[in-house]
């Protein structure tokens, strides 16, 4: 059981990171255990951790502050084992540098030496670039993550939304001038020339035997004219 000391100093610590966040970290006590925090580092852009997402635990004795906490990290990121406590000098032999915010800002650089150390591993930047695309994933089948974080849950979510590409629009218009093609013809005259064609072809004869007519009648009168 934790120690009137160390659940004041914790809970003193939290107030601190609420108010004052640092960059890349996000950490929170266990609802349970105040003994027990939960964190999220970011990779760092420029690094082979760019786009990864680590969670781990920081459990800290019922001794706190006067005894360092222990720092383990469950995400796969080629650069410490999982599920192993990982050594940070800082942590063994500088007392003032126990607090959470201290602790994860030094593992975060701590992340990206390549110096060993307790629990280090060694692997290629393409194998932690690798771990890192396929973070986020793997942090989302962890129950106790997706009740803490449930920001990072969302992000993972909206990362598995089809995106469906924008297809390309085929322009009505072509068609429609196609389309409007014989209708225009119609309305500037085609079908209707043909139309009077025919009428005029059809209105030729009428107009013959009115010349015939004409003419026989001109033809009768004349020789009446001349008496």
């Amino acid at each position: 059981m934790a120690e009137k000391a160390c659940v004041k100093q914790l809970q003193k610590e939290y107030r601190a990171l609420c108010k004052e966040p640092v960059s890349h970290v996000v950490a929170r006590p266990s609802p349970n255990d105040i003994l027990e925090w939960h964190y999220v580092l970011d990779g760092s852009e420029g690094t082979p951790f760019a786009g990864g997402f680590y969670y781990g635990k920081i459990k800290f004795p019922p001794e706190y502050p006067f005894k360092p906490p222990g720092i383990s990290m469950v995400t796969p990121n080629g650069r410490f084992m999982t599920q192993k406590k990982i050594c940070l000098s800082m942590s063994d032999f500088h007392p003032e540098s126990w607090n959470p915010m201290y602790i994860l800002t030094g593992l975060l650089s701590f992340m990206m030496d390549t110096s060993p150390t307790t629990s280090s591993v060694t692997t290629t930047v393409a194998e932690k670039q690798k771990l890192a695309n396929a973070s986020l994933a793997f942090n989302c089948k962890n129950a106790a993550f997706r009740k803490l974080f449930p920001e990072y849950v969302q992000k993972y979510e909206e990362q598995q939304l089809p995106v469906h590409p924008v297809s390309e629009q085929v322009s009505s218009v072509p068609t429609q001038v196609e389309n409007s093609t014989p209708l225009s013809d119609g309305l500037n005259g085609v079908e209707p020339r043909k139309d009077m064609k025919n009428q005029q072809r059809k209105s030729l004869p009428t107009w013959s035997v009115l010349l015939l007519v004409s003419v026989f009648g001109v033809v009768m009168v004349l020789p009446l004219l001349q008496l």
